[in-house]
């Protein structure tokens, strides 16, 4: 079991004025489309879809779909002093090498980061699919991402998508979780649930 207190915070030097934002960090003037744990600025050209766990009915994370690349967010709980990504980063690379795939980790404006082909059954035939994971710790909560489509080849699309996950508000309750926890994504209108990493 990994050592939580010794575990450093990995996240930009600039978050704090660049992103992704604590909600105490950003005002309340410009509007956001309110999730419950994430919110995001409207922008034209983006879609929004939830990704929802079957049986339980519970949203699990986020989908932003904007010029040909998907940014796939999801919020957890985290402590103040310890981070996430460095052992989470881990956990990615060692299950695709398992699954068969390839793990390329290399620093970006973000930090560590993975390029990964995951295998993937397509049409009954054995293919990849690449995707791009980051990750940001913040004050008691950390954020992940997965990037796929054109962000991974085209470096405005890339910008785009770095750009989109900066602009991500987090808004962690006083309500106590356990680290790694989901924290609640809301449909407008429904009660939060809550579910583990």
């Amino acid at each position: 079991m990994t050592d939580q207190s010794a575990t450093p915070k990995s996240f930009p030097a600039d978050r704090a004025v660049a992103g992704p934002f604590d909600e105490s960090e950003v005002s309340g003037v410009r509007p956001y489309l309110d999730l419950g744990a994430l919110k995001f600025i409207p922008r034209e050209g983006l879609n929004l879809r939830l990704e929802v766990e079957e049986g339980s009915g519970r949203v699990v994370a986020v989908a932003l779909d904007f010029e040909g690349s998907t940014l796939q967010v999801q919020p957890f709980a985290a402590t103040r002093t310890s981070g996430l990504w460095h052992e989470i980063r881990t956990q990615i690379a060692d299950q695709i090498s398992q699954q068969g795939g390839t793990v390329t980790e290399f620093t970006g404006l973000l930090g560590p980061e993975l390029l990964c082909k995951i295998p993937a059954m397509v049409d009954n035939q054995q293919s990849y699919q690449d995707a791009r994971f980051i990750g940001v710790d913040g004050p008691r909560w950390f954020l992940r991402g997965v990037i796929s489509g054109a962000a991974l080849t085209d470096p405005k699309a890339a910008a785009d998508a770095d750009d989109l996950f900066r602009a991500v508000v987090v808004h962690r309750s006083e309500v106590p979780m356990p680290p790694k926890d989901l924290l609640p994504i809301q449909i407008p209108g429904q009660a939060p649930q809550v579910t583990s990493l």
